[in-house]
């Protein structure tokens, strides 16, 4: 019903209690329409509403709707707004909602495409549009009218709800209505194409009935474009889909996949050996068995549940089985290590280095895909023995179907290593460097100088017999198609024992010219061997100047520009206390080494707790005096070692904790509080980084004391995370707490290196570590956090807190003279420090000139890399035949 005011025609009233709305008004406004600009509710429900709408007619229409962003992320770089937007809209789960609203779907895409509508958005700042929907139609003989009302976006906000309406055709009226678009208008940004697109692949969505009638080629992204991240808006990036792609190819060139994957430290290789494995165990190649250091097993375990929404089980130090949701499954004891409950497995390093049963268990098995992370620990020592690590994996990968080795550093300090590593991928599977004896590939020494370029063979018995075996495949190059041609081979042979003499003249000839071409510098060889073949490398560097890295400049503190009354050089002052206290654990480290083989390892392990903060200090005397297990140990001999504290030992323990407890005011935190407040680093957000978490805890808890308005995270292991405010605290998923850091609600976040991974902090522009790892990728990893795409600092700020007169500032002595460039600080470190470094720090320039020498010498193969960093085929994001995720789940829940 409308109530018309006689004195004043131009002001009409309407409400639903009488009429539908849509019926008496909307609709009968808008079919004369030659425009129709519209203040809407939330984005997601008020572009629906469109569908409603009779608006395919007129000829421009412009829609301002509320995204319920930050304003801060609605200016910031496309991408981020991108992605923020993408999460908003799929809060709705897509399965049913898109079965049951398809015809709504496809006919929002088709508005969406037609040309004549354009939606922006604008952030929850200006317009919270609780209630206050507007709009101003403009008919074509030039008259104009408006509304504004209660009226909520949805089809029953129109046809069912109470709501009331008024129109006002006045020129006030209008005016006031048109002012007030106007300024949302400017204030908004474009609907990014992403929410079309996925709008688009809701309407055509199809599910496979089985996982098994999902073709090989579209499994990545039939299993993928539903999972977690791409429901947030992120995407696998575009080198990790490219690896996926690849272990999908060798699978079907090969009948395995053999890869070690080098990318650079940073660069996601967890993503991507994590999404290989999710493939193997959906194609049916058996369960997969992730072997990665202890301290990583659950960062693993996050990453693949809340990044890929993959289940997995950890093997506990407790000798059971820790699902994804934290629940322990009571085993029968260490054989039991065999009996994963789920496809995918996570063991420790740690227990396959010596002779445990868990060891002899997990040999006992056969693995669809068997992955080793940080593979460079897998080597030989000085006289060439192969170590315990490097003498397992090579068992187990004959009884793997895939490898996959992920190492940021390939090459240590020795070249040889890498051949080690390629010797791995080649048990059980002789297409990678070919069979045994006779191999020319399997040896460093001798093929080095054709990797490297240093020399050519052109000799054509000498050419064929690096060629034959292993035969490469024929979509490698047109030369071993028509080998294989002439051979009569099949594609899944990849070794030939005829001569040359049997190929066809125009082969042989063939062979002669391609031995002879360089192409690009590099000679046939360079370009064509087993190293190249099986071995990925994509450096940052090139993502950049391909634009799909940004590149965010690091200030690094302190520095000899910036010094700060706190330091002496770039270490803290500090007390003649903690100056005694460090000397009683170099004490007490000495007089370990003399009853334990791994001396090397446990004096860098407790000087480096020694060294994270006085709190770390005292919890770490304490655990030692009282026989507790620290938490980087899981091996039973070192274990034992630290139980069996002598009378001597306990005195220097004893001695730590009480000169460290003498001490007041640990000058980590003086300089921690400086900077965040003296230098207004809190205004800028920030992140406050230690390997363990009795220094993060500490930290987090001094802070909130100190800061009691300011809400402050820890984010930690799992059950370990909290937030802090005003002298009250809660225990916080970290899903919340990654929220609340994105949408700004908190600005100062305290975390372990174990929670690092999967934390996009790119809203926050400072970085404190108040330990220094003595790992360079770990230091790249933590400031991977804020250094992202979608980072509103150009230059990111990153304060690194160490003692004076420790080994912790000469390491960070040595590893600052190497942070020179600004956009890639570690591009020329190695991925792990070795305890002789360490311990010999006098020679570490030398160490460190012989590592980046090696670098160089095999940098010709790096270069093949740079065509492998996009994937092939259509976007995965786009995907409508996908499989559903109960399924997934289902397959991956099923034991070993």
């Amino acid at each position: 019903m409308s109530e018309t005011n006689p004195y004043n025609a131009r002001l009409q009233r309407f409400s639903s209690r009488l009429h539908r709305l849509r019926h008496v008004y909307l609709k009968d406004r808008l079919q004369n329409a030659k425009s129709y600009r519209r203040i809407a509710g939330y984005f997601r429900s008020s572009i629906f509403e469109l569908v409603d709408e009779e608006i395919s007619h007129i000829g421009k229409v412009q829609i301002v709707c509320n995204s319920d962003l930050d304003p801060n992320d609605i200016r910031v770089a496309q991408s981020v707004r991108n992605r923020l937007l993408k999460e908003k809209w799929n809060e709705t789960p897509v399965n049913v909602d898109a079965l049951l609203h398809r015809k709504k779907y496809r006919r929002l895409h088709d508005l969406l495409s037609q040309g004549n509508l354009e939606i922006r958005v604008v952030g929850r700042n200006y317009a919270p549009f609780i209630h206050g929907k507007a709009g101003i139609i403009e008919t074509a003989d030039g008259s104009k009218t408006a509304f504004i009302g209660s009226l909520n976006e949805t089809r029953h906000g129109w046809d069912a709800h109470y709501e009331l309406l008024w129109e006002d055709s006045s020129e006030e009226g209008i005016a006031w209505a048109e002012a007030e678009f106007d300024y949302l208008w400017n204030q908004s940004v474009p609907l990014p194409d992403v929410i079309i697109e996925e709008i688009k692949r809701c309407a055509d969505r199809q599910e496979y009935t089985r996982v098994e009638d999902c073709p090989e080629e579209n499994l990545p992204a039939a299993s993928l474009v539903e999972a977690p991240i791409y429901r947030r808006g992120e995407t696998l990036m575009p080198w990790q889909q490219a690896f996926v792609g690849m272990f999908i190819e060798h699978r079907q060139t090969f009948g395995a996949a053999r890869l070690l994957l080098a990318d650079e430290v940073g660069l996601g290789k967890t993503l991507s050996l994590a999404a290989s494995a999710l493939m193997g165990c959906l194609l049916n190649d058996g369960p997969a068995l992730i072997l990665c250091p202890s301290n990583l097993r659950f960062q693993w375990q996050t990453e693949l549940w809340d990044k890929l929404g993959i289940p997995s089980a950890v093997w506990t130090n407790q000798k059971t089985w820790q699902d994804f949701r934290g629940h322990h499954i009571k085993t029968r004891g260490s054989e039991d290590v065999a009996n994963c409950p789920y496809q995918i497995g996570l063991v420790s390093t740690g227990l396959v280095i010596r002779e445990t049963l868990e060891r002899a268990a997990l040999l006992q098995r056969a693995y669809g895909t068997l992955i080793l992370d940080e593979a460079h620990r897998a080597r030989r020592s000085a006289n060439g023995e192969a170590n315990n690590l490097l003498q397992f994996i090579s068992q187990a990968a004959e009884r793997s179907k895939n490898v996959l080795l992920g190492t940021a550093t390939p090459i240590q300090t020795k070249v040889e290593e890498l051949w080690d590593l390629l010797a791995v991928l080649n048990q059980g599977a002789d297409h990678v460097t070919g069979r045994s004896p006779g191999g020319r590939w399997h040896h460093c020494q001798q093929v080095l100088p054709l990797v490297t370029g240093e020399q050519n063979i052109r000799e054509e018995a000498e050419c064929w017999e690096f060629i034959r075996n292993p035969l490469p495949p024929r979509d490698e190059d047109s030369l071993y198609d028509h080998i294989r041609s002439d051979l009569t081979l099949k594609d899944s042979e990849h070794f030939s024992s005829r001569p040359v003499t049997a190929l066809d003249s125009f082969t042989r000839s063939e062979l002669q010219d391609k031995v002879s071409e360089t192409i690009n510098g590099l000679s046939f060889f360079q370009r064509h061997n087993p190293i190249v073949r099986h071995t990925v490398l994509r450096q940052r560097q090139t993502l950049e100047n391909q634009g799909l890295l940004d590149k965010v400049a690091v200030e690094i503190h302190p520095n000899r520009q910036n010094q700060s009354f706190l330091f002496e050089g770039l270490g803290l002052r500090t007390s003649a206390e903690i100056d005694w206290a460090y000397g009683e654990a170099e004490t007490f480290t000495k007089l370990l080494s003399q009853r334990t083989k791994a001396s090397g390892f446990m004096k860098s392990l407790i000087l480096q707790r020694i060294c994270s903060s006085l709190a770390s200090g005292i919890s770490t005397a304490h655990k030692l005096l009282n026989k507790d297990t620290l938490e980087e140990l899981e091996d039973s001999a070192l274990i034992s070692d630290l139980a069996a504290i002598t009378a001597e030992e306990k005195y220097h323990l004893e001695r730590i904790i009480r000169y460290l407890s003498q001490k007041p005011e640990d000058p980590k935190l003086e300089a921690v509080h400086h900077y965040l407040i003296h230098e207004k680093w809190l205004d800028l957000g920030c992140i406050i980084f230690s390997q363990y978490f009795d220094t993060a805890n500490w930290v987090a808890e001094t802070l909130a004391q100190k800061l009691p308005k300011t809400p402050i995270a820890l984010y930690a292991g799992a059950g370990q995370s909290k937030i802090f405010k005003e002298g009250a605290w809660t225990r916080a998923d970290r899903e919340e707490i990654k929220d609340a850091v994105r949408d700004r609600d908190i600005s100062l976040v305290v975390a372990t290196d174990a929670a690092c991974e999967g934390l996009n902090l790119q809203t926050l522009g400072t970085l404190i570590n108040v330990d220094l790892p003595w790992n360079p990728s770990r230091l790249e990893q933590r400031l991977g956090r804020i250094k992202r795409y979608g980072q509103r600092r150009s230059t990111v700020d990153m304060l690194n807190l160490v003692y004076q007169g420790t080994r912790d500032e000469d390491v960070y002595n040595r590893l600052s003279e190497r942070m020179k460039d600004r956009y890639d600080i570690f591009g020329n470190l190695p991925d792990v420090l070795d305890d002789d470094w360490i311990e010999d720090i006098e020679n570490w320039d030398r160490k460190m000139s012989e590592y980046i020498e090696g670098r160089k010498r095999v940098n010709a193969f790096e270069l093949r890399y740079s065509s492998s960093i996009r994937p092939k085929g259509d976007k995965w994001e786009t995907c409508s035949q996908v499989l559903a995720r109960r399924d997934i789940i289902e397959k991956l829940s099923q034991p070993w």
